[in-house]
């Protein structure tokens, strides 16, 4: 498929559902479906990187992820671990930055050490930014960009008045960066899960029953072919 420029998200971000369920219908562990859904994440990578994309934002570990049981908590944990020590090293000879959000003091510090040396080691990248969302959550981002206003009005910083859009976007972990253009979520599922509450206000929504690790560059190019189609308006006629 061929992506004219105008018809190409600058930014995609992709809530990646049902790693359990692909396990499950094979009678394996959960934490097979999590493995397996990594292909999935090299297959996608490379895909919007070849094609131009500028940013694309992988919802990796939910702020509600922590609820669920600890084996599994601790196995996506290694996996983050293992995929950025055996992918970094092409990511970066790729030029892909990477750029995790959230609210990461909470993860493990090995995990928290490896995500420093791939931001460190990929933030002059001028390719493709990848942004993986751990411990992240739309409404703590939302208090924490509200926090970070109170405090810079609180020290004379930044008047009321000042308090505006662009101000609040200051403080998002996305800050920098376009809106999304298009969301994709898979397994079948239609809803948000507390994902960039502020930044999907007019994106493009894609579902698509095909559960995570089965979506590779043919399902990708399915769902920019049906973007491709939609004529956004953004409030005008």
């Amino acid at each position: 498929m061929k992506q004219t420029e105008q018809h190409l998200p600058k930014h995609i971000a992709i809530i990646m559902d049902g790693n359990g369920r692909w396990a499950e219908k094979r009678f394996m562990p959960r934490l097979f479906g999590h493995k397996a859904g990594v292909e999935a994440l090299r297959s996608v990578i490379s895909r919007c990187s070849s094609l131009g994309v500028e940013v694309l934002t992988l919802y990796a570990f939910s702020t509600e992820n922590w609820k669920r049981p600890a084996d599994e908590v601790g196995g996506l944990m290694e996996l983050l671990v293992q995929f950025l020590q055996k992918e970094i090293a092409e990511l970066h000879r790729n030029g892909i930055k990477i750029r995790c959000i959230g609210d990461l003091s909470a993860l493990p510090e090995r995990a928290q050490a490896e995500v420093e040396k791939a931001r460190s080691l990929t933030e002059s990248n001028t390719g493709l930014t990848v942004n993986i969302a751990l411990n992240y959550g739309g409404r703590d981002e939302l208090l924490r960009a509200a926090k970070g206003l109170a405090a810079a009005v609180a020290s004379g910083s930044l008047a009321l008045e000042e308090i505006t859009a662009d101000a609040f976007e200051k403080h998002l972990y996305t800050s920098g960066q376009p809106d999304p253009d298009l969301i994709i979520r898979t397994s079948g599922e239609q809803r948000i899960s507390n994902f960039l509450l502020w930044q999907l206000a007019y994106s493009e929504f894609y579902f698509t029953d095909v559960l995570w690790p089965d979506f590779d560059s043919n399902e990708l190019d399915k769902a920019l072919e049906t973007y491709a189609k939609r004529h956004r308006r953004f409030g005008k006629l």
